[in-house]
């Protein structure tokens, strides 16, 4: 078996998608290329850029969609700041999977987390004048920092790689110094390298964002998914680790998409902290024209963003955060699944030669669950990315998440048994016309 995508073509539909290189690409573009050259020449790509979710949406939600949609609630708008239930049952998640507390006023739904983080962007950098900068802990999820400069906002970054333990606290303390910071962002679990931030590590984080007033944007996509520990259990620990623990600056995001895989409703919640919800900020009233962070958050921004999020939607994230307080939906023992890919095709790659970059957690072997990082002695971020799409392999740069180390990200969610196999048998064709010098 030959390269099953040649040069000639690859770079044709490079030029008409107008992507310069595959390592610009977003991971949308990505997609679209591989399912391009997929048309083109009938051979078939192993998908492992898409982090959509790869398991069938939770059924209790579908439920109590449909249950709200037969009762006629698609003519009405729904309460903008979020249905009750739903306001409640986030508040008790929090409490249930988190151990803090948030009031339901608090727990705010947005139309996913790319909303959440949108909205979030544009809250804290209306709170003071001075505070003008987003500080990304990378890597990263791509599509936030194009996000803020969507908006036009000044961001900073820097990746956690060689910053772990204390000397995370020196290089947040350095970028925090100046007073221009408004708000720091991160993901835990990471998204892409999957390295999970310590409660120490937390803590500093918490300490610094007080001291210096930053709010600390928490992203909690992959809720629970550091299977290292027994995470998933209703109101008894161990907890998800959050900074929440040791800040009132924060505002979580709680994604569906990923947690029960109801990425197509596009709902999720922020929830944001009771000292920081109704705190007043005399700069946000100026500019927003309401001086209280939480109100300024829905009744200007969320508003203006999209009056609201789908009514029947959130009846079914209501549902679902339920069924997962009540022990009646254990979400989590469903998305350890994505670590049981990630363990088989960790397995494929190193058996071709290529390593894992981001391999370390501290002193523990980086968990096993939605993303991973692989990397090639030899290749470059973007370098590599071009050569494996000429197999039939796509994924997306590590250059595209902040990050400074070298390699690809590589998601687990959408791989079915067949996949295996083949990617396999491409990466052993690589590693043959490309071997280890």
């Amino acid at each position: 078996m030959g390269i099953p995508f040649q040069k000639k073509v690859v770079d044709e539909v490079l030029q008409q998608m107008h992507i310069s290189k595959i390592g610009d690409a977003t991971i949308r573009q990505t997609v679209a290329l591989s399912e391009s050259l997929e048309r083109l020449t009938g051979e078939k790509f192993v998908h492992l850029e898409m982090g959509s979710p790869g398991l069938p949406a939770s059924q209790m939600g579908i439920r109590a969609q449909k249950e709200a949609l037969d009762k006629g609630i698609a003519s009405a708008y729904p309460n903008i700041s979020g249905i009750s239930p739903l306001k409640e049952q986030a508040s008790r998640f929090v409490k249930a999977f988190l151990n803090i507390d948030v009031r339901p006023e608090g727990c705010v739904p947005t139309v996913g987390s790319m909303m959440g983080t949108f909205g979030s962007f544009i809250l804290c950098t209306h709170l003071y004048p001075e505070k003008d900068t987003i500080l990304f802990i990378n890597p990263g999820f791509s599509v936030q920092p194009m996000q803020a400069k969507v908006l036009g906002y000044k961001q900073e970054a820097f990746d956690v790689y060689g910053y772990r333990g204390e000397k995370l606290r020196d290089e947040l303390e350095h970028r925090l110094s100046n007073g221009h910071v408004a708000a720091i962002v991160y993901s835990n679990p990471n998204n892409p390298s999957w390295i999970c931030l310590t409660e120490d590590e937390l803590r500093l984080i918490g300490n610094l964002a007080t001291r210096h007033d930053v709010v600390v944007i928490e992203d909690l996509a992959y809720l629970g998914m550091d299977f290292r520990k027994e995470l998933g259990h209703p109101f008894a620990p161990p907890y998800q680790a959050t900074v929440a623990r040791y800040t009132q600056n924060y505002m979580l995001m709680l994604s569906a998409s990923k947690i029960f895989s109801y990425a197509g409703e596009r709902v999720a919640t922020v929830a944001i902290s009771d000292g920081l919800y109704n705190r007043s900020y005399p700069y946000l009233k100026e500019t927003l024209g309401m001086d209280t962070l939480g109100r300024a958050f829905v009744f200007t921004i969320i508003y203006t963003l999209s009056s609201g999020v789908c009514h029947s939607a959130q009846h079914a994230l209501a549902a679902m955060y339920k069924a997962a307080c009540d022990g009646t939906l254990d979400f989590v023992s469903e998305t350890r699944e994505y670590a049981r890919r990630a363990a088989r095709l960790k397995a494929v790659f190193l058996r071709h030669g290529f390593h894992i970059v981001y391999d370390k957690d501290l002193e523990e072997e980086v968990s096993d669950g939605f993303f991973f990082t692989i990397g090639r002695k030899g290749y470059t971020s973007d370098d590599l990315l071009a050569e494996l799409i000429h197999y039939g392999v796509s994924a997306i740069s590590l250059r595209t998440t902040g990050s400074e180390q070298q390699g690809i990200r590589v998601c687990t969610s959408m791989l079915r048994e067949e996949h295996y196999p083949l990617l396999d048998q491409r990466l052993r064709i690589f590693n043959e016309k490309h071997p280890l010098k």
